[in-house]
């Protein structure tokens, strides 16, 4: 299925192909997420964190997993549950997995079901670029903005035109490939994108004695376009649909993760778009319509029979508009923006899991007023309110504000501040299954978590701005976070005022008492010549919850990216990620001492016993292309060069050493 759909596409970028599309322009740093505005702003007038991975960074570095760029992100923890296709989960700032907003060209992407995107069904196109905003959002976007916003966007046919086409193979017996073709027609923008990534995985069982190879294939296809209907009017569309296949393997309690033959999960999920913006009175007026949706669908098999499944659609209506007046050096912004919000879902598992297959719908609407102010190209300042009215969780407030100043060209200013919420999922509701040998009901009274938070910084640039370097000191509180509980922790469920559930079973409730994230994040670029640059970012984060350190999320994370183009044909990338050490669960039940099998694992002491901590881990990828013609690419990477044996989930095994190699036809 997936090479028939990466050669149907690829044909018809073939044939559509005409010699004129030959050149590539970037993507500019026009921030569309950082704002509710119609027009953006421009990454240096606002005073939040803000961090753009342009398509030129993807393309050096060989991105196929949008996943793994993130690690390189300032206070970006990714933790992966094994192979390509295993649960990918990202953590801003110490905050959840499901804390971060998740936009895909725009489209609201979370899966409705369970609340949160997995980052493992997300293929790298061959060229987009990523916008992230670190700190509570949700005074522009609601809930799921608690900690931040991911937005991946592939840029337009006329920001990158013409044709491309990748195909690769490597290590596993892996083949990728992907197809593009990008054309401007009269007042027409059009792009069609398909790309295919293929593995046979490596062996996941955690344990000496494992045969089972844990294979996955990730096929993903969409069409953008953008009509010029007038000189004022736009009308755009997105349409992406992306098909996850993963095979996985069963925990047994006491041995983790043993072969499973017949395990494995499919997702599919289709994002679409629809809109129009319109400019008045010379452009100082704007005004965008949305109107986007998701249906995402997901079934899980155990012996090749399936074992459990879920359901998941959400459609949005999106209104803004803004007004710009510019008096002097002064210039103000005044937004307005409505959002309505429908979900509904349905857990779809076979009667023989005990599932609650009622299907729900929780309806949303939000009302966001924005205001920002730039003085001159000095200073600037911003707020921002919503009120969020649910038909079925108490309504909520939230604000933003943010600042910058300019104390000379090389030295800028920055804070910003806000609060955020999260609703609960519908497992967290209502469950998942009520019989089983480990049932899990619900707690339909939650509230949703909510969170304030506070940053400043420091950027500087010098020698002509090709010296970059920034500095940012982050503090933010969790309350009333939502945790799963068992008969066994019923001092926590009393503490938080939680009914206690009956023998074996497991529900959710909200803390009596808050988690806390503050830390420190440095990053910085150096452009030593046109030929020769390097990047990189650190972090230190204490992240805690009632006194003690939070799973899955180091303490200190770093990331190094040189960039080498020895030839103007040639270009050369090295990235270094160091993970320092973190706890974690022990979800298997393996009693110490760990085996052989378990580098370096070793159980956790004191406060923190009955976890495991997770040793320290540097992963070094190599990559390098280059381009025999203008039309013919050649390219080659190495994964986790030093064959680094690691864990980032404890009884997943992470993936060896791996070689890739490659060429690209552009035109």
């Amino acid at each position: 299925m997936a090479n028939r759909l990466f050669l149907s596409v690829s044909a018809v970028a073939l044939l559509a192909a005409a010699p004129a599309w030959t050149a590539e322009t970037s993507v500019n740093e026009l921030i569309v997420t950082g704002t509710r505005a119609t027009s953006g702003l421009d990454a240096d007038r606002i005073g939040a964190s803000v961090t753009v991975i342009s398509m030129e960074q993807m393309m050096d570095r060989q991105v196929r997993i949008v996943s793994d760029v993130l690690r390189d992100v300032p206070g970006f923890a990714v933790s992966r549950t094994g192979a390509v296709g295993g649960l990918t989960q990202v953590r801003v700032r110490g905050a959840e997995g499901n804390h971060v907003l998740t936009l895909i060209d725009g489209i609201e992407a979370s899966d409705p079901f369970f609340g949160e995107f997995d980052f493992a069904t997300l293929l790298g196109d061959d060229v987009a670029k990523i916008e992230i905003l670190r700190g509570p959002q949700s005074a522009l976007y609601g809930s799921d903005a608690i900690a931040g916003v991911v937005n991946y966007i592939t840029p337009s046919a006329a920001e990158a035109p013409g044709g491309r086409m990748r195909v690769e193979f490597g290590s596993q017996d892996t083949l990728s490939g992907s197809a593009r073709y990008a054309a401007v027609i009269g007042p027409l923008d059009l792009v069609v994108n398909a790309g295919v990534h293929r593995t046979d995985g490596y062996v996941g069982q955690t344990l000496p004695g494992g045969a089972r190879k844990l294979g996955s294939e990730l096929q993903s296809f969409s069409a953008k376009a953008a009509y010029q209907a007038t000189e004022t009017l736009k009308l755009r569309g997105v349409v992406r649909y992306t098909d996850t296949h993963a095979e996985t393997n069963a925990s047994s309690f006491g041995v983790g993760q043993v072969d499973s033959p017949g395990s494995y999960f499919d997702a599919r999920s289709l994002y679409w778009s629809g809109g129009a913006d319109l400019d008045l009175l010379d452009g100082a007026w704007g005004h965008s319509l949305t109107i986007q949706g998701v249906d995402a669908d997901r079934k899980g098999y155990a012996r090749n029979a399936r074992s459990s499944g879920d359901e998941g659609v959400r459609t949005k209506a999106s209104y803004a508009t803004t007004y710009r007046i510019e008096t002097g050096a002064l210039v103000h912004r005044l937004t307005g923006a409505f959002d309505w919000e429908k979900e509904t879902y349905q857990n779809t598992s076979p009667p023989a899991s005990g599932a609650d297959t009622t299907r729900r719908s929780i309806k949303n609407k939000g009302l966001v007023g924005q205001y920002d102010l730039e003085i001159g190209e000095r200073a600037g300042l911003g707020g921002a309110v919503r009120r969020d009215d649910n038909d079925f969780f108490e309504n909520a407030t939230t604000w933003r504000v943010q600042g910058f100043l300019k104390l000379n060209d090389a030295i800028r200013l920055r804070a910003a501040g806000g609060t955020g919420i999260k609703n609960p999922s519908q497992t967290e509701l209502f469950g998942y299954n009520a019989t089983g040998p480990f049932p899990f009901v619900g707690n339909p009274n939650l509230k949703p978590e909510k969170a304030k938070g506070w940053e400043a910084g420091v950027d500087l640039r010098l020698w002509d701005d090709r010296v970059s370097l920034g500095a940012t000191y982050f503090d933010q509180t969790l309350e009333d976070e939502i945790f799963s509980a068992s008969r066994a922790t019923a001092t926590a469920l009393a503490r938080a005022n939680c009914p206690i559930p009956a023998v074996n079973f497991s529900t959710t409730c909200n803390r009596a008492f808050d988690s806390t994230q503050k830390g420190v994040e440095l990053f910085g670029t150096l452009a030593f010549t046109d030929a020769l640059s390097v990047s990189g970012s650190y972090t230190h984060l204490d992240a805690e919850e009632n006194g003690l350190e939070e799973i899955r999320r180091a303490p200190d994370i770093g990331s190094v990216n040189v960039t080498w183009k020895p030839v103007a044909a040639a270009t050369v990338n090295l990235t270094v990620r160091y993970n320092g050490k973190q706890l974690d669960s022990n979800f298997s039940g393996i009693n110490p001492p760990f085996p052989a099998s378990l580098p370096g694992v070793k159980p956790a002491t004191g406060a923190n016993a009955g976890k495991v901590l997770l040793p320290s881990f540097t992963l070094v990828n190599l990559s390098a292309s280059y381009d025999l013609s203008e039309h013919f690419e050649i390219f080659a990477r190495a994964e986790n060069l030093t064959n680094e044996d690691y864990y980032e989930v404890f009884g997943f095994p992470t993936q060896p050493r791996a070689v890739y190699a490659g060429a690209r036809v552009k035109f």
